[in-house]
């Protein structure tokens, strides 16, 4: 009778870790996009090298800090480094199209940890993650000071 409880405290979770990305990103400086793919990475390598079984032995509110840092900060750093991109995105919309179509994909490959377990999707991750960090434009993406000229000669 809990999974429902179970959910919507990691539903809740997530979208509490998007909103405080996005938020944070909007108030206070954040370090440059690679600093935060190394963050990304590191915290999906932490996860991957801690066994559950060691955090399940640790004392109930250790277990808590550690399991929600394990799940965190990776969630963290990719949505900073998803806010930082679009603020700096030529066309928002596909952006966030593009975004939604991801989502969709990696709650799809979710499905593969039922048949190869939980830790070999954080290999998936990383690989995805790779790749989006790999063709990263370059080009095409415009400074928040260029996207505050442009709106105040609109």
């Amino acid at each position: 009778g809990t999974t429902w409880l179970v959910n919507a405290l990691v539903f809740g979770g997530v979208l509490v870790a998007v909103l405080a990305a996005v938020e944070v990103t909007r108030r206070f400086p954040t370090p440059p996009l690679r600093t935060m793919y190394v963050v990304l990475f590191g915290g999906l390598v932490l996860a991957w090298l801690v066994p559950t079984s060691w955090v399940l032995s640790l004392p109930f509110l250790l277990r808590l800090v550690v399991a929600v840092a394990l799940a965190f900060i990776p969630i963290m750093a990719a949505n900073v480094i998803f806010a930082k991109r679009f603020a700096t995105t030529a066309d928002p919309t596909i952006a966030f199209g593009t975004n939604l179509l991801g989502a969709m994909f990696g709650g799809c490959l979710e499905y593969i940890a039922l048949a190869t377990g939980y830790r070999s999707l954080l290999i998936v991750c990383a690989a995805l993650y790779l790749f989006a960090y790999l063709l990263m434009p370059r080009i095409g993406t415009r400074t928040p000071a260029s996207l505050a000229i442009s709106s105040a000669r609109s």
